[in-house]
């Protein structure tokens, strides 16, 4: 079933001189760049109240109206496949992602996803861009996700996203010992030659992560780590570029480290640490429709916890 929407945004004076499809795609971010140039040559978004072609440049100030259906998404299939939720009504439903689910169909994962499985899970929304999803992790992170279940909880999501009040908190355990938290503020975009990693560039986006120590090892640090903004490999590119890759990161992580007169047994545990150690813990936001707050933390998974009690054991083995 489509659902009709209607939209209206003014043009930044910033984006002044840009393209209509351009712009577009910056006030309506819930909908692909090719979807909003269809809508704008079957005239359905408007620059006030005029049709106008993707590539016409506008000045600044100008309406759109926004006046179109949105067909139900029909070219990925729902899948029956086991969600942790951890809480769910009728505008969002707060998950928590294992390790090795890849969150959205792509080269390679065209089935098998979460989008897939939100699809079973909640047919209707297939009429909802990418299934409701507004923000992503890795394959092989884990934790706390956030998925709007309509299109108003949708553009919510997004705006909060976009204005930076979502709260996102990761744990993570990287490689190296810190001697105090910070923030970097550096910006990322595609790495030049390697074009599926990310990586620190002068042209990128804006990127910053704050990070503070909670525990210390012999060469390793468990830290907890705050978004400001949500770019890909935001965390894992960050904590590489101040020389603290995370542990188990096969594109970031650079060789593994060993503590001197480590164990076997703890050397054999980092050695199949085959994941990057980061779980989202904690997620808080601003509820869609009653605009209340609402805050939940996820417990770190199992595997993680027994590299944090191998580390531990490996500290305390130090010193005896």
């Amino acid at each position: 079933m489509a659902e009709h929407i209607v939209l209206e945004s003014v043009v930044p004076f910033e984006q002044g001189g840009s393209r209509l499809d351009q712009i577009a795609a910056h006030c309506f971010p819930d909908f692909s760049r090719a979807k909003l140039q269809a809508w704008i040559k079957q005239g359905e978004l408007t620059v006030d109240n005029e049709t106008r072609k993707p590539k016409d440049k506008l000045y600044g100030g100008e309406l759109l109206r926004l006046n179109a259906q949105v067909e139900n998404d029909e070219t990925h299939q729902p899948e029956e496949i086991s969600l942790n939720i951890v809480y769910e009504d009728d505008d969002i439903v707060v998950l928590n992602k294992p390790e090795g689910l890849v969150v959205h169909p792509a080269a390679g994962h065209h089935s098998g996803t979460l989008l897939n499985a939100l699809l079973h899970h909640c047919p209707d929304l297939a009429s909802v861009p990418r299934a409701g999803i507004v923000h992503r992790l890795d394959k092989d992170t884990t934790g706390i996700m956030v998925v709007a279940k309509n299109l108003a909880a949708h553009t919510s999501l997004v705006a909060q996203l976009q204005d930076r009040v979502i709260s996102r908190e990761y744990e993570a355990i990287a490689c190296g010992v810190m001697t105090a938290g910070g923030t970097v503020d550096k910006p990322l975009g595609r790495h030049p030659t390697q074009r599926t990693k990310m990586a620190v560039i002068d042209s990128g986006k804006e990127a910053v992560t704050h990070y503070r120590v909670l525990h210390r090892f012999r060469a390793h640090t468990h830290v907890r780590v705050k978004l400001e903004t949500g770019r890909t490999h935001q965390i894992r590119v960050h904590m590489s570029h101040i020389h603290y890759p995370l542990v188990g990161d096969q594109v970031y992580g650079g060789r593994l480290k060993l503590p001197k007169g480590a164990s076997s047994e703890f050397i054999n545990t980092l050695q199949q640490f085959k994941r990057q150690a980061l779980h989202a813990r904690q997620l808080g936001l601003y509820h869609p429709t009653t605009d209340e707050y609402m805050e939940w933390e996820i417990p770190l998974p199992d595997d993680f916890e027994q590299l944090l009690q191998m580390l531990s054991d490996d500290l305390h083995q130090c010193y005896e």
